[in-house]
């Protein structure tokens, strides 16, 4: 019985037990909605994390397909841009084509031109040479106009017969081979001389009675004098040009020596040009002094005393082409005339669109110097002593520099003009 009522105790203790325990264990509201709360961040944390892994990835692959789409754009413009240079590489040559093509018929076209104008300028100068009534005002323009390559006028005076003889004997050729050389290969001499200031002098007969023998003279409306060089010559051009339609026209002393053949071929070079003007360029000074050779009356035009003509070729010897022959043709009544002839004629083609060449081979000095040239395979155009504007005692020099520094007297016939 105690045994018993000790068993009911202990179980009313543990049922009283239990009924506390439980009462404890039970969580409250609060505790429930904190739980609810961490859950739900917790959820949230995950959820946010993989949100983000997703769309890296999606980035990643969005990232490479902008890439790769931008890699393809950066070959596509380097491909563009290689055609494009290449294409304008191409283009640039062909431009260059054009040009030089555009370049040459320019040149064609402007060298067709001044040949029209000159053709017309040479009959306005014939028709002056001729009178009113169609009758030659000279002897020598009762000749027809005639093609030539080039006209060489050898300035001469009444004096100087023994010069002639020198040149005829050496460089010149002479009766039928100088007609020979005029029909085959267009290369025209004459020696150029005018007149006394008495009609039909002594002087004037003595020309006559030359010109009869060799029939190589040009002979010019113009009164004979040292000091009227600048006038012989723009009368020389004009005469010229009214008698033969050339390509050249050069003026060169009856104390140079000339090799015909290198004359030939240099003027050859310059064919192509419309406006030249050929010789040994020089500028030198403006002499004031009244008491000295080559004084300048107008020497205060050129600025301070002490200065120096502008460039212009040394008279000896020069050549000009066509057309600058027969703008001194058209306008010889106003070029004005300086004291010295080669500086006269370098003042009229200032202002001019003119090819100023300076070529040395026409200004070579006597033996040695164009001997030594001539030996090296350099023939020069022309020979002379700058002492005495010429050769020196030409009369008496004039073979033994032809003998010395000449080019063959065959050469002229090899000279390729075409």
């Amino acid at each position: 019985m105690e045994r018993e009522g000790r068993g009911e105790d202990v179980e009313k203790k543990m049922m009283k037990t239990r009924s506390t325990g439980g009462a404890e264990r039970r969580p409250s509201a609060r505790w429930i909605i904190l739980l609810c709360i961490t859950c739900f961040g917790l959820g949230m944390l995950f959820s946010d994390r993989f949100r983000r892994v997703s769309d890296l990835n999606i980035g990643t692959e969005s990232n490479k397909q902008v890439i790769s789409q931008r890699r393809q754009e950066q070959e596509l413009r380097i491909i563009s841009e290689d055609l494009l240079t290449k294409k304008k590489l191409g283009q640039d040559k062909d431009i260059m084509g054009e040009v030089a093509r555009t370049h040459e018929a320019i040149q064609s076209l402007d060298k067709t031109i001044s040949t029209l104008e000159m053709e017309l300028a040479a009959t306005r100068s014939s028709q002056e040479l001729m009178g009113l009534n169609g009758s030659p005002t000279d002897g020598a323009a009762s000749l027809q106009r005639k093609k030539a390559f080039v006209v060489i006028g050898i300035n001469t005076a009444f004096s100087s017969r023994k010069r002639r003889d020198s040149v005829r004997e050496t460089w010149m050729l002479q009766g039928a081979k100088l007609q020979e050389l005029e029909r085959e290969k267009g290369i025209v001499i004459r020696f150029t001389i005018g007149h006394s200031a008495t009609a039909n002098s002594i002087l004037d007969r003595a020309i006559d009675s030359e010109e009869q023998q060799h029939n190589d003279f040009l002979r010019l409306d113009h009164v004979e004098g040292y000091h009227e060089l600048s006038a012989k010559t723009k009368i020389y051009f004009s005469t010229a040009v009214a008698l033969w339609d050339a390509e050249f026209y050069v003026k060169v002393d009856d104390d140079v020596h000339v090799n015909l053949g290198t004359l030939a071929a240099t003027l050859t070079r310059h064919r192509s040009k419309p406006r030249v003007y050929i010789g040994c360029m020089k500028s030198g000074p403006v002499l004031s002094n009244k008491n000295v050779k080559y004084h300048e009356p107008e020497y205060w035009k050129f600025g301070e005393e002490g200065n120096k003509y502008f460039r212009h070729a040394t008279g000896q010897i020069y050549a000009i082409s066509k057309d600058l022959a027969t703008f001194i043709s058209i306008n010889q009544h106003i070029l004005h005339k300086y004291a010295n002839e080669d500086v006269s004629l370098g003042s009229w083609f200032i202002g001019l669109e003119v090819e100023h060449i300076d070529d040395r081979n026409m200004c070579c000095g006597t033996s040695p110097d164009c001997e030594w040239k001539a030996q090296a395979g350099n023939v020069c155009v022309a020979s002379f002593d700058w002492s005495c504007s010429g050769i020196c005692k030409s009369v008496e020099r004039m073979k033994d520099v032809h003998e010395r520094c000449g080019e063959g007297d065959g050469a002229v016939w090899g000279t390729a003009l075409a």
